[in-house]
């Protein structure tokens, strides 16, 4: 399908507008988790692949002001003529910086999707060989309970999984398992 922009684009519009490989590194991570949430939902894996991979544009420029964070996001897609499904998703990854509420399986995916990848690194980064590969779903699952751990990971945003009908320890096990399968780019 059409969405105004294909992966190659969308990778680029990543690496002109992010310098931080972290930054990179999790935007790819979050691509991963959606084309698996995508596969599991019957969903269509390119357009929740894209909003993974390109949810993040201005991370950089807005820093920890979650008020700023997604406003230059959508006008460089909306620029771009990116598909506004596409858009709507990553506006509302951010429900702090709108005024409206998450409402669909694509926007609770995109969330917690995005926001369970911070909860899976951290736990790699514990482990001595600090690779994806050690980690277990059970292990996440576990860290997950430890509000102390990887604080910036909202639990109760990854706690949307269960609007897309999923458990926690399913949605941590399929997200776990898509960032193994990119984890040499992941650097883990």
């Amino acid at each position: 399908m059409n969405y105004g922009i294909d992966r190659e684009r969308a990778l680029s519009l990543v690496r002109l507008h992010l310098h931080h490989p972290n930054l990179i590194k999790h935007s790819l991570a979050t691509e991963a988790v959606m084309k698996g949430l995508a596969e599991k939902l019957g969903e269509d894996q390119e357009k929740w692949g894209l909003a993974g991979l390109l949810h993040d544009l201005d991370a950089e420029q807005t820093e920890n002001d979650l008020a700023a964070h997604t406003h230059e996001t959508v006008r460089i897609l909306r620029d771009q003529g990116v598909d506004e499904e596409i858009i709507e998703a990553i506006r509302l990854h951010n429900e702090a910086a709108h005024g409206d509420r998450r409402s669909s399986v694509f926007h609770h995916a995109l969330a917690a999707g995005e926001t369970i990848t911070g909860l899976i690194t951290a736990t790699a980064l514990v482990y001595p060989d600090k690779k994806l590969a050690s980690v277990k779903p059970k292990s996440v699952t576990k860290r997950y309970k430890e509000r102390a751990f990887a604080a910036g990971a909202d639990r109760e945003i990854i706690a949307e999984c269960g609007k897309l009908g999923m458990e926690l320890g399913e949605f941590s096990e399929l997200c776990l398992r898509a960032m193994q399968g990119i984890a040499d780019e992941l650097g883990l």
